[in-house]
């Protein structure tokens, strides 16, 4: 995928232009309490194609800790805002063994624990001032590096290419390098419509959409019964400066990424295509099933598909019966 001159032209006649200078690439706390609380301004980026080289196959083994079935999955996700990213990511963890990790919520944890990097976080948010990268690495490592030996999916970082380089080093000193780059490719329209219809829960992070998933009583979570609320940026002007700056941002680290990958077996980068997460559900299973045998599924979610077949089977069974039945009568 490319990107076109202007980034995109919806109904409500927002334009996105090329990208601008902004004053930082340090990431931001944000003031939203729901499920993503890290933003950033990024410093200037020429935007640049989309364009990822995924058809390698892959054929050395991960280094660092991996065992005999294959390599662990750490993996990192990029999209547009309201691509799906916590969507799929939620669908991952439910049905395999794998740990999703938040930045915003590490972050967050640091700051109510009232740990070293969460009294200097704190400190910098209540003067207003901007997360240096190096702080967000610590928060992010204190709880990667306990993960050597386990499955884990990366969510709010990295957002900048020093990041995403400062991320590699350390992972790399650990024998624990990154093994997936997804990118989801989403048409802009279709986001916005999205986003437009798109009501949560704020308290718990669950998310409703009038078109696809609206909740069973309107305006009402389906597990509290409390009111739902828009968030403050799901409007077109909020979006068109959000996709701006993710083009930004993301652009060069998804070509630095793929540079990487080129180069170095051990290291898958995907773009998934579609229009909504159930068509891209697929495809990013079937790399995850490909690329990293040793992801297993979970026990709860192998007894629901053993017992959804068994289901299936008796009721073809009983359906083949009835058939003969009536062919004998």
């Amino acid at each position: 995928m490319s990107v076109p001159g202007p980034l995109f032209s919806l109904r409500a006649q927002v334009h996105v232009l090329r990208p601008s200078v902004q004053s930082s690439a340090r990431p931001r706390l944000s003031t939203y309490t729901g499920r993503r609380g890290i933003s950033q301004s990024t410093a200037a980026q020429k935007a640049i194609p989309f364009s990822l080289n995924t058809g390698r196959a892959e054929t050395a083994p991960a280094t660092g800790h991996g065992h005999g079935e294959g390599k662990f999955l750490r993996m990192i996700m990029f999209g547009k805002p309201g691509a799906g990213k916590g969507t799929l990511s939620a669908r991952l963890v439910k049905k395999y063994d794998i740990v999703s990790l938040s930045t915003g919520d590490l972050l967050r944890q640091h700051i109510a624990e009232k740990t070293e990097v969460g009294l200097l976080a704190e400190e910098i948010v209540a003067a207003g001032g901007l997360l240096p990268d190096d702080v967000m690495l610590k928060v992010v490592t204190s709880k990667l590096d306990k993960l050597y030996n386990k499955h884990w999916i990366l969510d709010g970082f990295p957002r900048t290419l020093g990041q995403g380089k400062m991320l590699d080093e350390h992972l790399s000193r650990q024998g624990s390098p990154m093994s997936l780059v997804v990118n989801l490719d989403v048409p802009d329209d279709v986001i916005l419509s999205r986003i437009s219809d798109r009501w949560v829960h704020l308290p718990s992070g669950r998310v409703y959409n009038l078109s696809y998933n609206p909740p069973k009583v309107a305006g009402h979570d389906d597990e509290t019964g409390e009111p739902l609320t828009k968030r403050p940026d799901d409007n077109p002007e909020t979006f068109a400066r959000r996709l701006e700056q993710f083009y930004q941002s993301t652009s060069p680290l998804l070509a630095y990424y793929s540079a990487k990958a080129a180069s170095d077996a051990s290291l898958k980068v995907a773009t998934l295509a579609g229009r909504t997460s159930d068509e891209i559900w697929p495809q990013l299973e079937g790399v995850i099933r490909t690329h990293f045998s040793s992801v297993k599924e979970r026990l709860d979610s192998k007894r629901r598909t053993s017992l959804s077949d068994a289901v299936l089977a008796r009721q073809e069974k009983d359906l083949r019966e009835g058939a003969n039945a009536s062919l004998t009568n």
